[in-house]
């Protein structure tokens, strides 16, 4: 008979000691009921609690409420499960667990690995290698999948979660549209009101776990004008319904004070089109909308507060001309800090190094240094190619408005940031897009998962604290083992990507796991990421214009008939999760053989071909996406492989050459 002993009352760990019951009753079934009791006195049994109610050192965490320290000291009896703080013995008891042999492959109950054993003794005490362990809304979501994510994270020891917009409607209703798949599913009506209701669901979920919420991020050049996302200017409505007022707030670009068009889209909008900074009423509206915003959510860890979401777009007016964006960004911060100070709100603020804030400031500095994180996002990095840490110094190049060239590496990019670190003593944050397209372009995920632990391992190396993945809630196809990857190797970037594979795979396919992975490679040696990705890499509508790759990517199909073969003999399994792992290989194989037509095709110059095959690709692989969505996001994967179709399609046949 086991008692769990709640010695510091309170309702994260109170959580955590319900999770602990669980799994232990999942792991010895027979051991009878397990009872949880508040006993601040209890020498015996489990004992869960903060680290300093126990007399133990928490000194090497820098802040007790940002810092992550897990302990525990137990026997087959029970001991001591702790953290220093709340969120921090809930990822105790995780890790705890995961010491006993529990994995967590995939979100949702299947996707849970409980060994049927009795405990055994451990002992251990870890700080985790990055304060920021996390993830951010992006992709087609339905709000299964979300509460899933967030329940998900603690159980791979991350510890951050963030919600883009003030209100996220774009992002489901990107799924209940199931734009990429009309053809299989009726489109569904999908209300704002019904995003906003989730989304505080979402919070109190976080909450209960003890999550760091990060939240909003794009939205502030717009909203505080009284602009709304949906406005849009055309050529029958120019100002697209805007007033004198309005348009006064609007960067000035080509002479004109209008909605930016960036080349991937037909029309201007909001949420791309930054405002004029120089303007201080503009400023002002902003600081007062920000300050109202955080009044009124008390609940948020960081709030970001970035510019618009588009590229060389910054105002041309006489005035904002005279400062980079950059400066005129720390403008506006400081006199946010001073508005949330005299408003008595500790708030904590995340600005952006991001596009045309790639360029630090040359003149301007952060004042309260304690209110603010730098959050660092290479959006125009290279993901097929990590980082040497030891790396080549890049030529940096002087900001040139609105006429700027990004950096294409991970590793001239972190020559920008080193420019941001000479003015910025602060905490930094990287934001990733490694689950965002780049994944769409990986037959095996294994590539990302290696690039994803040499990028982590390359930001710690350059004083960068953490990571937040931009992508979509499903990113699990063919298999987590990329996403499992992030997840680990921030928590600890000691782990090689080798021990993160085996101990994936081998949960996920069991002993033979390393012929899973051998088929996986033959996919990918067939299909590159170097290759499948070319056209968003280059915009060059030729790109994949290769005879040779053509042959290649032909022996896909051969390579799934073995794949099905093997998947075959091992689809029997007394673990659900890996009967949901094989399931999984099952249906990546007819992706594989789609895509592969497609591809093949693309190769050989045949574009039309090539994109009838793309839209069967879609119309015959969305009929399973009802069976898998869990796991895959058919509207991101087709979404993506229409962008990159789009620029094939618009190039005259006598424009192709050879690469």
């Amino acid at each position: 008979m086991y008692t769990i002993n709640i010695i510091t009352q309170n309702n994260i760990i109170s959580y955590a000691a319900e999770e602990l019951k669980k799994y232990l009753r999942m792991m010895m079934p027979e051991c009878g009921d397990i009872d949880i009791v508040t006993n601040v006195e209890a020498k015996d049994g489990f004992r869960l609690g903060l680290m300093q109610d126990f007399g133990l050192d928490v000194s090497d965490a820098e802040d007790i409420e940002l810092d992550d320290i897990l302990y525990f000291d137990c026997d087959e009896k029970g001991g001591i499960i702790a953290g220093d703080n709340p969120r921090s013995v809930l990822l105790s008891v995780y890790e705890y667990l995961r010491h006993n042999g529990c994995r967590w492959l995939f979100p949702g109950v299947d996707g849970e690995y409980i060994p049927l054993q009795d405990i055994k003794a451990v002992k251990y005490r870890f700080k985790p290698s990055n304060r920021y362990r996390g993830w951010c809304s992006e992709g087609a979501q339905f709000q299964e999948s979300v509460l899933e994510a967030i329940e998900f994270a603690p159980k791979l020891g991350m510890n951050v979660y963030m919600i883009q917009f003030i209100n996220p409607f774009t992002f489901y209703n990107v799924y209940y549209s199931h734009r990429e798949n009309t053809e299989n599913r009726d489109p569904e009506p999908f209300s704002k009101v019904q995003a906003l209701q989730w989304k505080r669901q979402c919070e109190a979920e976080m909450a209960k776990r003890g999550i760091q919420f990060h939240d909003v991020g794009h939205g502030f050049n717009y909203l505080p004008f009284g602009i709304d996302l949906s406005a849009r200017m055309t050529e029958e409505d120019p100002t697209g319904g805007l007033s004198v007022e309005q348009l006064s707030f609007i960067a000035e670009t080509g002479g004109k004070r209008q909605f930016f068009i960036p080349r991937w889209a037909n029309v201007g909008s909001p949420a791309n089109t930054n405002f004029c900074m120089s303007n201080p009423t503009a400023r002002k509206k902003v600081v007062d909308y920000i300050v109202d915003f955080s009044r009124n959510h008390g609940n948020i860890d960081y709030l970001h507060v970035w510019l618009a979401d588009g590229s060389n777009n910054h105002c041309e007016c006489s005035e904002c001309v005279k400062k980079t964006p950059s400066d005129w960004y720390i403008i506006l911060m400081n006199e946010l800090d001073r508005a949330l100070t005299e408003a008595g709100l500790s708030t904590r603020i995340v600005f952006i190094s991001y596009v045309d804030t790639t360029w630090a400031p040359l003149e301007e500095r952060i004042k309260n240094t304690k209110r603010f994180t730098l959050l660092f996002a290479p959006i125009f990095r290279s993901y097929g190619k990590s980082v040497e840490i030891d790396r080549e110094r890049t030529q940096l190049l002087p900001y040139n408005r609105n006429k700027n060239e990004f950096p294409k590496s991970l590793g001239a990019s972190l020559d920008y940031l080193e420019q941001w670190q000479k003015v910025w003593p602060g905490s930094n944050i990287a934001f990733e897009y490694h689950f965002w397209r780049h994944q769409c372009y990986d037959l095996s995920g294994r590539m990302q998962a290696r690039i994803i632990n040499e990028d982590i391992k390359a930001y710690k190396a350059n004083k960068v604290d953490g990571v937040i993945a931009c992508g979509s809630q499903r990113s699990y196809f063919p298999s987590g083992l990329a996403f499992y990857t992030y997840a680990r190797t921030l928590f600890d970037t000691s782990l090689t990507y080798e021990q993160i594979e085996e101990d994936y795979f081998s949960h996920a396919y069991g002993k033979d796991w390393k012929l899973f992975r051998d088929y996986l490679s033959r996919l990918y040696d067939a299909l590159p990421f170097e290759f499948f990705s070319r056209d968003m890499a280059t915009n060059r509508p030729n790109a994949h214009f290769d005879p040779e790759a053509a042959k290649k990517i032909k022996t896909i199909r051969d390579i799934t008939k073995d794949g099905r073969e093997l998947i075959k003999s091992h689809y029997n399994s007394d673990f659900r999760v890996q009967t949901v792992a094989i399931k999984l290989l099952m249906y990546h194989a007819d992706f594989c053989d789609l895509i592969s037509d497609w591809m093949s095709t693309k190769a050989e110059g045949k574009y039309d071909e090539a994109a009838e095959l793309r839209n069967k690709a879609r119309i015959e692989f969305g009929k399973f996406e009802k069976d898998i969505e869990d796991y895959f996001d058919h509207q991101l994967y087709f979404g993506e492989y229409f962008h990159a179709q789009k620029l094939i399609k618009e190039t005259p046949k006598e424009d192709i050459v050879s690469i």
